[in-house]
């Protein structure tokens, strides 16, 4: 008699993939990490191959032959729009996976580990910026997502950008003096914003690498820096904005909800923006309870998977608990 798997939870991002299979009574099976889910660069076939090796390294490490493999539960990035959902989901179901498939936005997957019950809002800012939010009778809110054309400003890549763009300013006149036109290439070793700028431009330094800005920024937004302070205040006031639109759309801002924050940019928890956030939140909608997100996003998978095959509450808690 072979191992029965209830849930087969992907979470895959842009850098890597975790995949979680779960037990009919909540019971992590086993897991497995595989590399990133990039289908707008090799293709949704070549991507899903990724997936699946993740996927046949957890059945591989499964206590015993496999016996069945029920719903298939995937938050993946890339999936901005319903659209791409359904189409993931087609490609998905033609794997044969599993019995069923649900593929959901990424961050969807942040907002329900962060959850008993799926009920709330979660805005995540990493590279980019996004907002989902859910309630038990299965209505959504959410926003494309896709940078500047969706109206997105804000995450990481984002934020370099407008550093790099004021301190190259800063430097040859056309703009506002700030700390930044002397920090940003000092980060690289360099002694000049023009000496980064040809860096940057002629490959020496890879575009990839301005995440690394980031951190320099709030570093130098927390020492006085009037330009970067304004950066961040921005950034709080996007993410109300978008948390703010969320709890109304689905009837939550004059009810106490939870408002989850996630990303690396959130969860590295700097004070300057995340007590900011909290402090505007606050003014927009008084009864949200907003805290960091700490659980690992391929648990909202697994939960989400659960809350389809109709799962007991006690079979949630068993699967947290292993996670806590």
């Amino acid at each position: 008699m072979g191992v029965n798997v209830s849930v087969v939870a992907v979470d895959a991002g842009n850098s890597k993939t975790d995949v979680a299979l779960i037990g009919e009574d909540g019971t992590l099976l086993s897991t497995a990490r595989g590399g990133g889910f990039q289908p707008p660069y090799v293709g949704v076939e070549a991507a899903l191959d990724v997936l699946a090796g993740a996927l046949d390294e957890a059945l591989a490490a499964l206590p015993g032959p496999v016996g069945s493999v029920g719903h298939v539960s995937a938050c993946l990035a890339n999936a901005d729009l319903p659209v791409e959902e359904a189409e993931l989901a087609e490609a998905l179901e033609a794997r044969g996976w599993g019995t069923s498939v649900q593929v959901r936005n990424d961050t969807f997957a942040i907002l329900r580990a962060g959850v008993d019950e799926p009920r709330g809002v979660a805005v995540v800012c990493g590279a980019g910026i996004n907002c989902v939010g859910m309630v038990p009778d299965g209505r959504t809110a959410r926003f494309p997502a896709i940078g500047r054309i969706s109206g997105d400003w804000g995450g990481g890549a984002g934020l370099a950008e407008e550093a790099l763009w004021f301190a190259a300013r800063a430097e040859d006149g056309r703009g506002e003096p700030t700390e930044l036109a002397r920090v940003l290439p000092g980060h690289f070793g360099l002694d000049s914003m023009y000496a980064l700028i040809e860096a940057v431009h002629r490959g020496t330094i890879p575009l990839t690498r301005r995440h690394e800005l980031t951190p320099v920024l709030f570093a130098t937004a927390v020492a006085g820096d009037a330009v970067a302070g304004a950066l961040v205040e921005r950034l709080a006031q996007e993410v109300v904005a978008m948390a703010s639109v969320a709890l109304t759309r689905l009837g939550l801002l004059e009810e106490e909800a939870p408002v989850l924050l996630g990303g690396s940019v959130l969860a590295a928890r700097h004070p300057q923006l995340n007590d900011r956030i909290a402090e505007l939140l606050a003014a927009r909608a008084p009864k949200a309870v907003v805290r960091v997100v700490s659980e690992p996003p391929v648990l909202g998978a697994a939960l989400l998977g659960l809350d389809v095959t109709g799962a007991a509450p006690e079979v949630h808690r068993r699967l947290r608990a292993q996670y806590a």
